[in-house]
């Protein structure tokens, strides 16, 4: 592989690293920018429907 092919191939990983790590930021940025805001006392009421009550205890 001459000098050059190798700088290519370089750039194009480079390019393709770039490109992933853009992509990633975006759609978690897309999935932050969809949340449901809520106060503390709603988070914990809808925290404490998620569990429930009548759970045996081991």
């Amino acid at each position: 592989m001459t000098a050059g092919g190798a700088g290519g191939a370089l750039l194009i990983v480079v390019f393709i690293g770039l490109a992933f790590t853009v992509g990633l930021y975006a759609l978690v940025r897309s999935e932050h920018d969809s949340r449901q805001e809520m106060s503390r006392d709603e988070a914990e009421r809808v925290a404490r429907r998620d569990t429930s009550e009548n759970r045996r205890r081991d």
